[in-house]
């Protein structure tokens, strides 16, 4: 840190206090070159995590809103809040990851799924009828194909293919 007064670039700390606040640390420092003493504040630079909407437009990455989708399709289904948390906690881990600090919606939506699907079929498709945005019966009924051809066999005798 350089001297305001004399802008010589070593001095010591001679005290060091969190603020009233507690959102920055106030530190007393003395030049050891004018033996002059100077205060400075250290904060924490936080720049939020973003995702990229399907528009392009940005929006700063929101976990409640994750679950909030993810507990409206789990709705009245199996699924432990322990398990959505864990959802919740990888798409978060996937986005602080990104070295630009941000993620396309679409690549989150698509972790998101992968998990629903392992956990519940039927969550799994209250998830991706609303994120992936069919534009008719047919695409969804494509996805509902998709996931019967995909299932384990023994779960697959039991479930009539969609025609």
């Amino acid at each position: 840190m350089r001297c305001p007064f004399c802008a010589h670039p070593e001095d010591k700390v001679v005290d060091s206090r969190e603020s009233k606040e507690g959102e920055s640390i106030r530190r007393r420092r003395e030049c050891l070159k004018c033996e002059k003493r100077f205060t400075t504040y250290e904060r924490i630079d936080e720049i939020p995590y973003m995702v990229v909407k399907k528009d392009g437009r940005r929006e700063r990455f929101d976990r409640q809103k994750v679950l909030n989708g993810l507990m409206r399709a789990c709705e009245k289904r199996p699924v432990s809040i322990g398990k959505l948390e864990a959802i919740v906690n990888e798409a978060e881990t996937f986005v602080i990851d990104s070295p630009e600090r941000e993620r396309r919606t679409s690549e989150i939506g698509q972790l998101i799924m992968e998990h629903l699907k392992k956990y519940d079929k039927v969550a799994y498709v209250r998830f991706a009828s609303v994120y992936l945005d069919f534009k008719d019966v047919r695409e969804f009924l494509s996805e509902l194909q998709d996931l019967l051809n995909h299932k384990d066999p023994a779960a697959v005798a039991t479930v009539k293919p969609i025609k």
